[in-house]
C-alpha cells in the first residue's frame, strides 16, 4: 500500500558537495514517516551526485532526481514539483539547512490556521555571523488576504521576501498552478513566483517561527558571480510587469511592481565592477530597454518618488539610444 506523504520538501543541488552534508544532516533530523525529501541533482559535476546517492539510502522519505543537462533553480524546483506527493510543500536550497523538527513545527503551525501559504522569518548565515531576517509584514499569526500584503508601493513589503524556502504551501496551490516558476529562470526566479502567489492565492499568513538557515556568501552562488545569468533579473521582472499590468487591480499595484524593477537595476547598475566587461556592457543596454518597456506613466511616478542618486542614474539610462528590437524584447 503507498504510503501518505504529508509534506514533500524539495531539495535542489548544484555543486555543492562542501555544504550538501550538512543539509541532508538537517533532512534527517527532520525525518517523519509521512514526509518524502525530493534531492534534485541538477547536473553537478562535483561530488555531490555521489553524496546524493549514499542519501538515498541512508535517510528516510529520499528521492532523488538527477538532470541531464543543467537547467537551473527554476528548473531544478519544477521537476521536484512534478513529483511531489505531499498535502503541503516546501523548499529548500542545497547549501542551506534547517534546525531539527523545523518542518514538523512549520507544518502543525499551518494546519492550525488552515490557509493557503505561511512565510517565515529566517536566521542569515555569513562565516560566523548569524542575522534574523523578518518578514517585512507586521501582523503574525493571522489569516489575510495575500493581495492586501502588497503595498504600499514605497515601503518593503511581503513581495520583497521573495525566498521560497522561507514557508509552506498547501497542495491546492498547486493544482491551481500556481507554485511552479518560469523555466530556465537562472536568478531573481522567485520574483514572478512571489508576485502570482499574493496576487491570485486567496489566504496566507506570517508565523514568528524561525528554524531556517541561509547561507550567504557561498562561492557557486549566482550572488556571488558576475556572469550573465545574473541579467535573467530583467526577463524575471519583465514578466512581473507584465502579469501585473494584467491584474484586475493594475493601477493600484503597477506602481509598485515599477518601482522595486527600478530599484533592481540601480542597484545593479551601482555595482558595474563586479560584472565582467561584456555582462556590464549588456547590463546597460537591457537595463535602458527594460525602462522604455515600462508604462511610461508610471515609470514617470516611480522616478519622482526616488532619491535623487537612483533617479538620476536612471533618467540618464532611460535616455540612452537603444534598437528598436531591444525594447520590443521581453
Amino acid at each position: 500500500m503507498r504510503r501518505v506523504v504529508k509534506l514533500s520538501v524539495i531539495v535542489p543541488f548544484y555543486n555543492v558537495q562542501t555544504y550538501a552534508p550538512d543539509t541532508l544532516r538537517s533532512l534527517r533530523a527532520n525525518a517523519r514517516e509521512d514526509f518524502e525529501f525530493i534531492l534534485v541533482d541538477d547536473c553537478s559535476t562535483d561530488g555531490t551526485a555521489d553524496i546524493l546517492r549514499r542519501a538515498e539510502d541512508e535517510i528516510p522519505g529520499v528521492v532523488v532526481s538527477r538532470h541531464k543537462q543543467n537547467g537551473g533553480l527554476a528548473t531544478a524546483r519544477n521537476t521536484g514539483l512534478d513529483a511531489a506527493r505531499g498535502e503541503y510543500l516546501a523548499f529548500l536550497d542545497g547549501d542551506d539547512w534547517v534546525a531539527p523538527g523545523y518542518f514538523a513545527g512549520l507544518l502543525a503551525r499551518a494546519e492550525a490556521l488552515g490557509c493557503d501559504f505561511v512565510r517565515t522569518d529566517h536566521v542569515q548565515v555569513d562565516g560566523r555571523t548569524r542575522t534574523v531576517h523578518r518578514v517585512p509584514h507586521g501582523r503574525r499569526d493571522e489569516v489575510m488576504d495575500p493581495r492586501d500584503a502588497i503595498l504600499p508601493a514605497a515601503r518593503t513589503t511581503s513581495v520583497d521576501y521573495p525566498y521560497a524556502w522561507a514557508g509552506l504551501y498547501h497542495r491546492r496551490l498547486l493544482d491551481r498552478g500556481l507554485l511552479h516558476f518560469t523555466d530556465g529562470l537562472r536568478t531573481a526566479e522567485d520574483r514572478p513566483w512571489i508576485w502570482r502567489l499574493h496576487r491570485e492565492a486567496d489566504s496566507f499568513a506570517v508565523l514568528g517561527f524561525l528554524g531556517i538557515f541561509y547561507r550567504r556568501g557561498v562561492a557557486s552562488s549566482l550572488t556571488q558571480i558576475g556572469d550573465v545569468r545574473q541579467l535573467d533579473f530583467i526577463r524575471s521582472f519583465d514578466q512581473v510587469v507584465r502579469e501585473t499590468a494584467e491584474d484586475r487591480d493594475a493601477r493600484a499595484l503597477l506602481p509598485k511592481a515599477v518601482r522595486t524593477y527600478c530599484a533592481i537595476i540601480s542597484h545593479h547598475m551601482s555595482s558595474m565592477e563586479r560584472f565582467e566587461p561584456a555582462v556590464a556592457r549588456a547590463l546597460k543596454s537591457m537595463s535602458a530597454a527594460a525602462l522604455k518597456r515600462m508604462p511610461q506613466d508610471v515609470l514617470d511616478e516611480a522616478l519622482d518618488s526616488m532619491d535623487v542618486q537612483r533617479a538620476t542614474l536612471l533618467r540618464r539610462l532611460r535616455r540612452r539610444p537603444v534598437a528598436a528590437k531591444e525594447v520590443a524584447a521581453a
